[in-house]
């Protein structure tokens, strides 16, 4: 019998996509089987056993027995966890309570991070792995990773007679797993919170100014994070530095996420920052949760079929999300171990299985938007 520890870098990375890859091929019933997964951990919930979790035993059921959600629905129980109720939503502590970048209503929100849920986190790594699979070339987890994540602790919040600390997702993230996975993140997580949580410029600057005299002599091979901040620290250093960020690094893998557009409109401002062969990968993760990463030079993402449950609310009703027909525009709902049935306020178009896109969040006029940025960017819907 072979071994992990016999195991070569590509044959450890194949084994590592398989349940991936392997819920692509047959959606369905990867998607029967993760709600299943799901249900049991809603059994141990107050929520969960207040729709007869234990009872579902269809997708069928399911729908008829969870409402769909929003976040408004589900902000009274999550203030009520934030001031010590974690049954009601929740099947085992927080590690992190993660706040959004943009607002619901002129407020942010806050969403329980648990360890199971941080754990599933590390699939936005797929987007990596398969890179390394198709080039058949490990050299990016030779290097280290350019670190340009949020802070993981950016204040407190009063909840009943506790102080509880939040901070971003992908900050969090990084904190928790950082050391898990093969490549090292430079600065590290807790380089970057030390610095404080605020998000002026100024703050901006000394993340920017840390990650620029860390990462200076290593081997970038690898950048992570929000693409908005990945632009302005390439334009920060040379505004500061009069250098390009490949001026100094061979970046092979930049990945990642928090906009729409990334590997069509904003990727020649990326690839001019930051090398031409710099191949951009995709990630569609939100606060709640890491959804699909793009799979190869396709210029779409992948869903994570084989770890959450994906509908659509579509113009004739909810659908799985492997339903949805090219061209196709839906609101995506998804079913997270925290969250069943989430509505989560972002817009999907499908184009041909098993690739999507995130066109932005749910407006009147984000459709009218996504059209005119692809007529002047001369994007016809093409992967």
């Amino acid at each position: 019998m072979v071994t992990q520890n016999s195991q070569s870098p590509m044959e450890r990375i194949t084994q590592m996509l398989t349940p991936w890859l392997a819920s692509i091929q047959s959606p369905q019933k990867s998607q029967e089987a993760v709600l299943q997964k799901l249900l049991g951990i809603y059994a141990q919930t107050e929520y969960g056993d207040k729709y007869g979790a234990e009872n579902v035993g269809s997708i069928g059921d399911y729908r008829a027995k969870f409402p769909i959600a929003t976040y408004e629905d589900f902000k009274p129980l999550i203030q009520r966890v934030m001031a010590g109720e974690e049954s009601l939503l929740l099947h085992e502590p927080p590690l992190g309570w993660a706040i959004t970048r943009g607002t619901t209503k002129g407020e942010n929100k806050f969403i329980p991070m648990t360890a199971t849920d941080i754990e599933m986190r590390t699939s936005a790594g797929r987007a990596v792995m398969m890179h390394a699979m198709q080039t058949r070339s490990p050299k990016v987890f030779q290097g280290v990773n350019l670190n340009l994540n949020f802070p993981s602790v950016v204040g407190t919040v009063k909840s009943g007679d506790r102080e509880v600390e939040y901070g971003y997702s992908s900050g969090i993230y990084t904190r928790f797993v950082s050391h898990k996975t093969p490549v090292r993140s430079v600065p590290s997580q807790e380089d970057i919170d030390a610095l404080g949580g605020g998000k002026s410029w100024d703050m901006w600057e000394k993340r920017f100014d840390l990650a620029y005299e860390q990462c200076t002599p290593l081997n970038v091979t690898l950048v992570g994070g929000v693409a908005p901040t990945a632009v302005e620290f390439g334009r920060y250093l040379y505004k500061k530095h009069k250098r390009y960020p490949k001026d100094i690094w061979n970046v092979l893998v930049m990945t990642l996420g928090s906009t729409p557009g990334i590997n069509t409109y904003r990727a020649a401002t990326l690839q001019a920052l930051y090398g031409r062969e710099t191949a951009i990968r995709e990630i569609y993760g939100t606060t709640e949760g890491m959804f699909g990463q793009q799979m190869d030079e396709k210029r779409a993402w992948t869903p994570n079929y084989d770890l959450f449950f994906f509908e659509i609310k579509t113009r004739r009703g909810v659908k799985m999300l492997h339903e949805m027909e090219p061209g196709e525009l839906g609101s995506l709902v998804v079913s997270t171990p925290i969250l069943p049935r989430y509505k989560i306020g972002d817009l999907i178009k499908a184009y041909t299985p098993p690739y999507f896109r995130c066109i932005g969040r749910e407006h009147w006029y984000t459709p009218v938007v996504h059209t005119w940025q692809m007529l002047k960017n001369l994007d016809f819907g093409g992967l």
